[in-house]
């Protein structure tokens, strides 16, 4: 990485980087080539640290630059040995171990890799496989406390493709007559069943023996989008990754003597190219803070002494990591090797930012991008001005964007300063599309820009607000209101730690503004308080909520993110329900769930306990129901 480039402090320094063309930046061709430069620059010095336990530090192990690469070229060469080739896919459904890291830059270097989500129920995890085309899984193993050896065992014959599985057993739990049972059980398996570690170790040599990637080669296919229906892969390309690692580092201006604390999952694209790539790019220390990261409790009960004892100089997180190290005493611990703090994958409330870098002393550096855009494509400038409630300015080489687009979402015209509108990105770490065709309907406002389904706004200096997710905007008598003006209010209760504020159906306007919250441990506040006082905050009055709701836990996806579409459905039951409430004497007692649909997006279903539903009570429901927009049909318990 080149160490004459300026620090970024504001859009001129962006563009002054620029102003080299991009093709003369002499970039690595691949991932493969990005790690093997830094093992010929530092390959003495540690490239990943692995903390098997939170709270036995002593415990840790580690790997030199040039181990790592031995590591990546063994795995490649396995995998090559087993028929992956440039258009193959290798799938990942392991947790944040080093032999997640090792498969995943190995499968690159040969082919495609597939890291997928071992939290997605049995039958999504093959339709991802299936979606990619995997031709090997490498897996974790039977190990206490997980289940993903046991999904495995359920997808195996769900994935026809599949020619060979690879268990990664440090425990040693699966002996060979198992793997030799399930690959008779699964005739397509004609590669067997192997030991991880086994196998790759008699493919170890100092050179790569497949053919080289290119730039433009696909690197990854990372799924993205929701749980139903046909599984969105963004396709990456080496060059998209490669350049995204190089953009953050240059940001950052990330050197060999950083350490950079990993506690998202390494399937998500956040931990896997703005954590993990990036730091390699430097040449610094990738420290994986346990196989479960920060889902892990002892993690965040450990945090700062973890910080402390590996002199941690980033870490990133999202939202409710933050609310949550609050309740953590930084107490005595040295801080001083920090030297950000970075928040994206959700917008981060303005109060919670304030009182985390009060009580801490640090900075949070607030960005932001998407896995369509291999990560980041927005960031707080680390050596200049950090503005609270934005996500900051443009990675160097990402195009940006404001528009304003028709009803086939074609870009009209570009926004103002300070005009909200569709949030644009271009350049080389967006996407070429999806690999499923038909998803990329409407993805591009005009060719080379992609729609990311964010609202946002420019200001004059070119830092980005994002106003929200177009699918998130409450729409209450063709009013929008942004959700952001009831859940930074609402979080401003000294016993709120979470907030997510989403629409319910109303008849009369469309939607009503509703806030479920989660109270912050210890504290205690009715829901007729916390609106109170959110309410005199809120500087909208139709953004006031009609009703809070306080919940034991807000659900969460698996980075940690508030998934609100779980809470939408939330408040379509409680809508329904009240809106049937009297019509039970016309059947029986009533229970409406609300389910993702592949087509209608959501589906109430009505259910009658014992009773299968009369005439009467079917157009009473359909009278009732008929000024709601929800999708809805009756089913006999």
């Amino acid at each position: 990485m080149s160490t004459d480039l300026p620090h970024i402090a504001t859009l001129a320094d962006i563009e002054r980087i620029e102003a080299t063309p991009f093709a003369a930046l002499d970039l690595p061709a691949s991932t493969y080539d990005l790690i093997a430069r830094s093992a010929r620059r530092v390959g003495d010095r540690t490239a990943l640290r692995f903390l098997p336990a939170a709270d036995r530090l002593d415990d840790a192990v580690s790997w030199t630059y040039s181990g790592l690469l031995a590591h990546v070229t063994a795995a490649a060469n396995a995998f090559s040995a087993l028929g992956v080739g440039r258009r193959d896919a290798v799938s990942l459904l392991l947790p944040n171990l080093p032999q997640m890291v090792q498969a995943m830059w190995g499968a690159e270097a040969c082919g495609i890799a597939n890291p997928v989500n071992p939290l997605l129920e049995t039958g999504h995890i093959a339709a991802v496989m299936n979606a990619a085309g995997a031709k090997v899984l490498v897996v974790l193993g039977p190990v206490p406390g997980t289940e993903i050896w046991q999904k495995a065992l359920g997808l195996l014959e769900h994935v026809p493709g599949l020619r060979c599985v690879l268990v990664v057993d440090p425990a040693g739990a699966l002996h060979r007559s198992d793997r030799d049972a399930i690959a008779r059980a699964n005739p397509h398996l004609t590669a067997g069943v192997h030991d991880f570690a086994g196998f790759v170790g008699t493919h170890a040599s100092e050179a790569l023996k497949c053919e080289a990637a290119t730039a433009t080669d696909i690197a990854s296919y990372f799924h993205t989008g929701g749980t139903t229906g046909a599984p969105k892969l963004a396709v990456h390309t080496h060059g998209m990754e490669v350049t995204n690692a190089w953009n953050i580092g240059v940001s950052a201006a990330m050197s060999p003597s950083d350490v950079g604390l990993c506690g998202l999952p390494l399937f998500h694209v956040n931990a896997a190219i703005v954590s993990t790539l990036a730091m390699f790019m430097g040449g610094g220390e990738l420290l994986l803070a346990g196989p479960s990261g920060y889902r892990d409790p002892a993690v965040l009960a450990n945090f700062w002494s973890i910080v402390e004892r590996f002199h941690v100089s980033f870490f990133a997180g999202v939202p409710t990591i933050y609310a949550a190290l609050l309740q953590v005493p930084v107490g005595e611990h040295d801080l001083s090797s920090l030297r950000a703090a970075i928040c994206g994958a959700a917008p981060m409330p303005v109060t919670l930012i304030r009182e985390f870098e009060s009580r801490t002393g640090l900075s949070i550096l607030e960005g932001w991008g998407l896995t369509e855009g291999t990560g980041a494509s927005v960031v707080n400038p680390l050596f200049g001005e950090r503005r609270a409630g934005s996500v900051g300015l443009r990675l160097p080489h990402c195009g940006l964007r404001i528009v304003q687009v028709d009803g086939d979402g074609r870009c009209v015209r570009d926004c103002e300063p300070e005009e909200v509108g569709v949030v644009a990105i271009s350049g080389p770490t967006v996407m070429p599309g999806y690999k499923l065709a038909e998803a990329n309907r409407s993805l591009w406002v005009e060719p080379g820009w992609l729609n990311t389904g964010d609202l946002g706004r420019l200001d004059r200096d070119g830092y980005l607000w994002l106003a929200g997710r177009a699918k998130d905007i409450i729409i209450r008598g063709g009013h929008n209101i942004d959700p952001a003006l009831i859940e930074g209010p609402l979080q401003q209760h000294p016993a709120v730690q979470l907030a997510a504020a989403v629409g319910m159906p109303d008849p009369r306007v469309g939607e009503m503004p509703v806030a479920f919250v989660q109270l912050r441990p210890g504290h205690s506040a009715t829901a007729d308080e916390i609106a109170a006082f959110a309410a005199a905050r809120i500087p909208e009055r139709a953004a006031i909520p009609k009703q809070v709701w306080i919940v034991e836990r807000l659900p969460l996806t698996a980075v940690g993110k508030i998934f609100k579409p779980e809470l939408r459905r939330e408040a379509i039951r409680r809508a329904l329900q009240d809106a049937l409430a009297d019509l039970a004497p016309l059947g029986s007692p009533l229970r409406i769930e609300v389910l993702p649909h592949a087509r209608f997006g959501d589906l109430a279903r009505i259910h009658l306990d014992g009773n299968v539903a009369s005439p009467e009570f079917a157009g009473a429901v359909a009278q009732r129901l008929a000024p709601y927009t929800v999708r809805w049909e009756i089913a006999a318990s």
